[in-house]
């Protein structure tokens, strides 16, 4: 794994082409809409939350609603999503607890996301940082996962290790700007099946590049 420098680098090199105040792609209008897309987002593109949400926000307006919704109305409006009907319930379910345990405000603390169905890190990462500017953890999806190995930011395969060696690398004020960043390069240039390194900002400098290769040779 490489060094602090290193990494404050990479964020640097990655803010001068994407900009430094990156923001989430899910279509949202406050707390309740936020929750409900990053809910729905494990397993899917941005893409395809954004189209099942764009109908399903004109119908629902807050967790009450979700809450007496019945499961099968919410999985038609759900439909063009993987797992469906697993994540129909998971927002039933959620905004029901919202509802009991928490007055239906979105909780502010990694723990009490926790509690809520369907909810993990990644998911209550992002709510926190996009909705309250909170920063307890790194959101690692698909992209941060790919990106991180590949500049040797962290030698692990499952989430909870990448997010840890983030955190290591990276200032608690950095964390949420860190998985945009790492998300916007992901799309870009460093996809999972294709790397595009001749267009990537990092080429000169990142170790799986192909230049950064052919110096290992």
């Amino acid at each position: 794994m490489h060094s602090s420098a290193y990494a404050r680098s990479v964020l640097r090199r990655l803010s001068a082409r994407y900009g430094a105040r990156l923001h989430t792609q899910l279509s949202h209008r406050g707390m309740v809409e936020l929750f409900v897309a990053v809910l729905l987002s494990p397993q899917c593109t941005d893409r395809q939350v954004n189209a099942a949400t764009a109908a399903l926000f004109k119908h629902f307006g807050d967790f009450r609603d979700y809450a007496n919704a019945d499961t099968r109305t919410l999985a038609r409006y759900l439909r063009g999503l993987n797992y469906y009907k697993t994540k129909a319930r998971y927002l039933k379910r959620a905004s029901e607890q919202i509802m009991e345990s928490f007055g239906g405000e979105v909780p502010r603390s990694m723990e009490q996301l926790l509690r809520l169905y369907g909810v993990g890190r990644k998911v209550a990462n992002v709510i926190l940082n996009e909705g309250y500017g909170i920063n307890e953890g790194i959101a690692v999806d698909t992209h941060v996962a790919t990106v991180a190995r590949r500049l040797r930011l962290s030698g692990h395969r499952d989430p909870y290790g990448i997010e840890r060696d983030l955190m290591r690398l990276y200032p608690k004020g950095e964390w949420g700007r860190v998985s945009n960043t790492l998300i916007e390069l992901g799309r870009d240039t460093c996809k999972a099946r294709n790397k595009e390194c001749a267009r990537c900002a990092l080429k000169d400098m990142c170790p799986s590049s192909d230049a950064g290769q052919r110096r290992q040779r």
